[in-house]
């Protein structure tokens, strides 16, 4: 029987977004992530190298995902709102990815990040859209891009950063909806397109 290498190494970063997001780079076990994976762990080492390359597959795999799930073109950034809704929804199918970006900055020291100018590329386009956006009247021109799509990203992904803050200031209540529209009303209010 032949080896299905693709299923078997796409079987392999799965187990590993999850190992990573539960247990970052440190904590992480190659052994764990074979085993999740149904695969012996000696694969990993064939098909990606080491851990650290691992984790950088990772990252760049759930990275390439999100932008291509929810990218912001100048027609979704006219209700800013609603792609703020579009993140939270991808935020609670998709805990890993904020987790392994939290894991990513405590490993941070100063150093180019893992595809930094690919990175910087990407969030450039979307800050782009955000301006034209602006030029064309459908986002405050007196905010600054650059800040409004961070603060964007912030209010989206925050409340699966910190769920036990959540948790202290909603009283326990779990209620994605709410919370959901919450999130698009502040954005809507906060890039100038008020309550639509």
């Amino acid at each position: 029987m032949a080896w299905d290498t693709a299923r078997t190494r796409q079987a392999l970063l799965d187990a590993a977004v999850d190992e990573f997001a539960e247990h970052g780079f440190d904590g992480a076990r190659i052994d764990r992530i074979g085993t999740r994976a149904g695969v012996n762990k000696e694969r990993i080492y064939q098909y990606f190298g080491n851990k650290e390359k691992l984790f950088g597959h990772v990252l760049e795999a759930e990275l390439d995902r999100i932008a291509t799930t929810i990218p912001v073109t100048v027609e979704q950034a006219a209700d800013l709102g609603e792609y703020a809704g579009r993140l939270y929804d991808y935020h609670r199918s998709r805990p890993q990815f904020i987790r392994l970006l939290h894991w990513e900055g405590l490993r941070d020291k100063g150093a180019p990040a893992l595809k930094e100018a690919e990175r910087t590329v990407t969030y450039g386009a979307r800050v782009e859209a955000l301006a034209q956006a602006q030029s064309d009247g459908t986002l405050d021109p007196a905010l600054d891009p650059r800040g409004l799509f961070y603060a964007v990203l912030a209010l989206g992904a925050w409340w699966f950063s910190v769920p036990q803050a959540v948790r202290m200031i909603f009283g326990g209540e779990q209620r994605p909806e709410t919370e959901r529209d919450a999130l698009i009303a502040l954005v809507r209010r906060l890039a100038g397109q008020g309550d639509r």
